[in-house]
């Protein structure tokens, strides 16, 4: 089905804070809108705004046909207890609830009610691919058993069962939040070749830079900085140049508006100062008799207060230009420590078994400076490899230690690290006992958690709200072993930029695993290690 989702004047916000207001976009079959701002600004409100799952404060949301199917794919992916990958599948691609709606309307109907909605349910599976999805679960030859529990999956195979609701998907729109989170380059490879090949309409949140410039058509932008929201035709190299073009012009602007209003102030200013002195000097000067002197004294201060009045009146009639908003940025510094010795970390014939996978054995030294990238397929065993060099994972054979005078800061794939019911306040304070809650709450606020974020307990932050809060603590504490594991995924684009300068000035010894291709460009390293299948590959 050929569809269409138009939104008019849409607003959102939380609480007493506006996200957007005046939002408005149309998504036709073949658009790929790219969803961009800061994090915080609103974009995933915005893409559970159009999946209907929370309300708008203001504006319009409809369907061209009224009957087509939207389809919201979370950044989260979501570990029901008790789900099977197969069921997983089923309610990720809309076929799940279809079953289940289509199940009760079969039984109304067999109890004798009339029918008024088996025929709709059974519209709805078959356009959600309820027919031949088992089939298609089957084409796809998943690594792993589609009857498998997802919490029993690892990241990576989560990774790819997410991937693969994604491709068994048949909406007729699709809002997707930040579908290459956790995805190797063969994920990201196959998501693009999806994205790219929609008949219908999406949007789409994603901070890879590069599948943001290989596959979106267009691109709207949530400035929250500016309290805007900005839509722009193109691609999304185009949308880069015509906001920093933009953004020129409106400083361009605002500077002209406010030389030319400080010229026309001073002006003014001056000329009621003539004024002035000429009435104290007519005053002054009043003993004198001649009646011409008196006039032409009189005529001169009425001439300057009427020009003084004049450039008032051109101020006022002034078209008022505001002065455009310093957007929040990021500046961060990775703390060093004291360096470590020319070891750093060894590893000698280590074996790690988990279920039916094994790592190693492995053999390998880290060296004091070495910057080393970690790259392989989801579910090679990366992850594993860190763990059982960090001392976290216990080995079955082998030996592993860290040499020393290692301090490690690590950046987890799971973002872990503040995950509890303690306020964030008090979790970063007891990572860093020598900070006073004044400079806890100052540093939390140099990375955007600001006093509304602190208080709130940790479980209920945003993926992106807990990697910065993770990032803020590499700034508290000095390391010299720095271990990032998908560190870009949840950060916004300016974050990843500032991440990457700051990595470039980090003087101690990197790990850093990504399958960011604009980020293994952008951060220099010196080794690279590759990981197949529990194989590391130097």
């Amino acid at each position: 089905m050929s569809a269409t989702m138009i939104v008019r004047d849409l607003a959102s916000g939380h609480g007493d804070r506006a996200l957007f207001a005046g939002l408005d976009v149309v998504i036709a079959p073949g658009d790929v809108i790219g969803l961009v701002g800061v994090n915080g600004a609103g974009k995933t409100t915005l893409l559970r705004t159009l999946a209907g799952l929370v309300p708008a404060e203001n504006g319009t949301i409809s369907l061209s046909p009224p009957t087509a199917t939207v389809g919201y794919l979370p950044q989260e992916r979501e570990r029901r207890p008790g789900e099977t990958v197969r069921e997983f599948l089923a309610r990720r691609t809309g076929v799940g609830p279809a079953q289940a709606a289509m199940d009760r309307a079969a039984e109304a109907l067999a109890a004798g009610e009339k029918d008024d909605g088996y025929s709709a349910a059974l519209e709805r599976w078959l356009d959600l691919g309820g027919a031949d999805l088992e089939e298609r679960i089957a084409e796809l030859a998943l690594p792993f058993d589609p009857n498998r529990l997802m919490t029993a999956l690892s990241g990576g195979q989560a990774a790819r069962a997410g991937m693969a609701s994604l491709l068994l998907s048949r909406y007729d729109i699709f809002l997707l939040d930040e579908p290459t989170n956790d995805l190797d380059l063969d994920g990201l490879a196959r998501l693009e070749e999806f994205v790219g090949g929609l008949r219908a309409g999406a949007m789409v949140v994603s901070h890879d830079r590069e599948f943001l410039t290989r596959t979106v058509t267009g691109v709207l932008e949530l400035d929250l900085a500016q309290q805007r929201v900005n839509l722009y035709g193109g691609g999304y190299a185009a949308y880069l140049e015509e906001r920093e073009r933009a953004r020129r012009h409106a400083r361009e602007d605002y500077d002209e508006y406010s030389d030319k209003r400080g010229d026309l102030l001073e002006r003014a200013r001056m000329q009621r100062a003539w004024m002035e002195k000429g009435v104290r000097n007519a005053r002054r000067k009043a003993t004198d008799g001649d009646k011409h002197i008196k006039h032409h004294r009189g005529e001169t201060s009425e001439k300057q207060a009427a020009k003084a009045r004049q450039t008032e009146k051109l101020i006022e009639r002034m078209d008022v230009v505001e002065e455009p908003r310093k957007e929040w940025e990021l500046r961060m510094e990775i703390a060093a420590a004291p360096r470590a010795g020319a070891v750093v970390a060894t590893m000698r014939d280590a074996v790690v078994r988990r279920g039916d996978f094994t790592l190693g054995p492995v053999t390998l030294q880290i060296d004091w400076a070495d910057r080393v990238a970690i790259t392989g397929a989801n579910g090679s065993g990366k992850s594993t490899l860190l763990a059982a060099m960090l001392g976290r994972l216990p080995l079955d054979s082998g030996a592993a230690a860290l040499g020393p005078g290692v301090v490690v800061g690590e950046v987890d794939q799971a973002r872990g690290l503040f995950v509890g019911e303690q306020p964030l306040m008090a979790a970063f304070g007891e990572a860093v006992p020598s900070f006073s809650d004044a400079d806890v709450r100052t540093l939390l606020a140099k990375f955007g958690l600001r006093s509304d974020h602190v208080v709130r307990p940790a479980s209920t932050l945003s993926p992106g709200e807990r990697t910065r809060a993770a990032l803020a603590l590499l700034q508290a504490r000095g390391v010299n072993l720095l271990v990032l594991d998908e560190p870009t995924n949840h950060l916004d684009l300016a974050a990843i930029e500032q991440l990457e300068s700051a990595l470039a000035g980090f003087a101690g010894t990197l790990l850093l695993v990504t399958h960011d291709r604009r980020m293994l460009e952008a951060v220099h390293t010196n080794r690279h290690l590759e990981v197949d299948a529990g194989k590391v590959l130097q």
